[in-house]
């Protein structure tokens, strides 16, 4: 009785140990499906949002465990497992008991009860060591190779306590709002519809339209300061008389310009373009007073002349412009050789060219102030050594002047140049009425005037008749010059000398009057001059009084 008594407590203790181990091994299990299950969630979520893991399927697991009815088999266990569990250690501080209807429990407890004594005794126990061993190497590897992963994963689960919570009330607040933000962008949409006029969409779309075009509206606005620097360029350049460069900033000057006009003609009702035109057009009359400023140079040349008018004529287009008017009758009634009547206009450019160089002249003989002021000191009474010296380097200033003024201006002017007359004494070409007087005519006119007016000012106080002839004869040298070009007014000297004489008290009533004396003598040195230009030259020439003015006396040589 006792050894059987015997044999069944170590039969007991034998299945306890074998209960223990099965039980470890359907925690080993338990865990090792809930890993795998966790592994597969964690799997299926982003990976960057780990906190949004949810205990669902964990307390979903838990309740199915709990809730589920035990099966017949189960039933049938109760009894085996109320017998074992006396025989539980619960001292073990890490022991848990096994819950009755566990399924892993309860399948064991269903196997043992298929076993053989012997089996009990000697296979299952071998057998639940060795799964004991396995399950704790399996263990040993799994924390080696995934402890950061088990840990990260505990350290998520415990912030994603805190984290629903927050994610709640986030939920509610944005639940709140969301009807704000709704009508917010109900508004929004009415506000900027396109399919209404809208005066501020409108404003935004000219806004946008002027960034995006922000470079070219700079490009624009730049345009007269690159016009004023062209134009100060080219103002440098005529100073230090550099032909090319002056031409290069004319030219970049005049394309600028052009296209500010291009403009302004594809954007006429542009504020912009127009303050830009303004602008433009403001820097043009400054390079068109830079270029008349040319013309007035002292030293200015037949080449440097033609470029200004030139440059002229496309800068100031105006000026070429022909203004139909009734014609008008000389600045003088007396006597010229110059026809007043001409083949071509030049509009304004020629009367322009004509007054600037009339400017210069006057600058000329301003210089001759001082021996002007000693001139006018003098009376008739006196040697008159002062207008002498003042009126001889008058007349040189004058015909040096006067020559170049007129030759220059027939190089440029040629189509402006007075028409000839005819043998009948009708002009050739239109009628008086309507041509009109050349520039040149009334210029010549008003040279001779300049200069007979400073002989009649200061010819009486000489009162020796040499230096008297001598002035004369210069002031027919002066006639002769300018009559080549066509302008000779040597005739007036005899108008000059009628005026002296009737003023003059001490004049004599009969005798040969001085400038026949002067002319007469002026034309033996002129056919002197001819004989030994004849016998220089291959070809027969006539002297210019000869071919200018056929109305003086004929000499006795001639």
């Amino acid at each position: 009785m006792f050894d059987g008594v015997r044999d069944l407590r170590r039969t007991l203790a034998i299945l306890r140990i074998d209960f223990v181990i099965r039980l470890e091994l359907n925690w080993l299990r338990a865990y090792s499906r809930v890993r795998f299950e966790l592994r597969n969630v964690f799997r299926n979520i982003d990976y960057q949002r780990p906190n949004q893991v949810s205990l669902a399927f964990i307390t979903e697991q838990r309740a199915q465990l709990s809730t589920r009815r035990p099966t017949v088999g189960e039933q049938m266990m109760d009894p085996l497992y109320e017998i074992l569990a006396p025989c539980f250690e619960p001292d073990t501080s890490t022991f848990t008991r096994p819950i009755p209807n566990n399924i892993s429990a309860t399948n064991y407890l269903s196997r043992l009860s298929t076993l053989s004594l012997s089996d009990l005794t000697t296979t299952e126990p071998a057998s639940l060591l060795h799964a004991a061993q396995s399950h704790v190497r399996n263990l040993q590897a799994l924390s080696k190779r995934s402890h950061k992963a088990v840990i990260s994963s505990a350290g998520h689960l415990e912030k994603l306590r805190d984290l629903i919570p927050a994610f709640s009330t986030g939920a509610e607040g944005l639940q709140h709002d969301l009807p704000a933000l709704e009508t917010a962008a109900s508004a929004f949409a009415q506000k900027y519809d396109r399919s209404n006029d809208n005066e501020v969409l409108d404003r935004r779309k000219r806004a946008m339209l002027l960034a995006r075009n922000g470079d070219r509206v700079s490009d624009v606005l730049e345009l007269p300061t690159l016009l004023s620097s062209a134009v100060s360029a080219a103002q440098n350049a005529s100073t230090t008389a550099g032909a090319s460069s002056s031409t290069t900033s004319y030219a970049s000057a005049l394309d600028l310009h052009a296209h500010i006009k291009r403009l302004q003609t594809l954007y006429p009702g542009s504020e912009l373009i127009s303050n830009v035109a303004e602008q433009g057009d403001t820097e043009i009359q400054n390079l068109t007073s830079i270029l008349i400023g040319t013309l007035q140079s002292p030293s200015l040349k037949l080449a440097s002349a033609m470029r200004t008018i030139g440059w002229l004529r496309r800068v100031a287009p105006e000026l070429t412009e022909t203004n139909e008017h009734p014609s008008f009758a000389p600045l003088s009634t007396k006597s010229s050789d110059v026809s007043t009547k001409q083949q071509g206009d030049d509009g304004a450019l020629g009367t322009l060219f004509l007054i600037c160089r009339l400017r210069t002249l006057h600058v000329t003989l301003e210089a001759l102030e001082p021996l002007r002021e000693l001139a006018e000191q003098e009376t008739s009474t006196s040697s008159g050594s002062q207008s002498e010296r003042y009126l001889k380097r008058y007349i040189e200033i004058f015909r040096e002047q006067s020559f170049h003024i007129v030759s220059m201006y027939k190089s440029i002017f040629p189509g402006s140049l007075p028409m000839a007359e005819a043998s009948d004494g009708t002009a050739v070409g239109s009628s008086d009425v309507a041509s009109r007087p050349s520039p040149l005519a009334s210029f010549t006119l008003h040279l001779a005037e300049l200069l007979i007016a400073a002989l009649h000012q200061y010819m009486p106080n000489i009162t020796d008749r040499s230096v008297r002839e001598s002035l004369l004869t210069q002031v027919l040298y002066c006639a002769g010059s300018l009559g080549r070009l066509g302008a000779d007014f040597g005739m007036m000297l005899a108008m000059l000398e009628e005026e002296l004489a009737l003023e003059s008290e001490s004049a004599a009533i009969d005798g040969e009057p001085e400038w026949a004396a002067v002319m007469k003598k002026h034309r033996i040195q002129a056919g002197r001059l001819e004989v030994l230009a004849r016998g220089v030259g291959s070809g027969v020439r006539k002297s210019s009084l000869d071919v200018h003015s056929p109305s003086a006396p004929v000499s006795a040589g001639g």
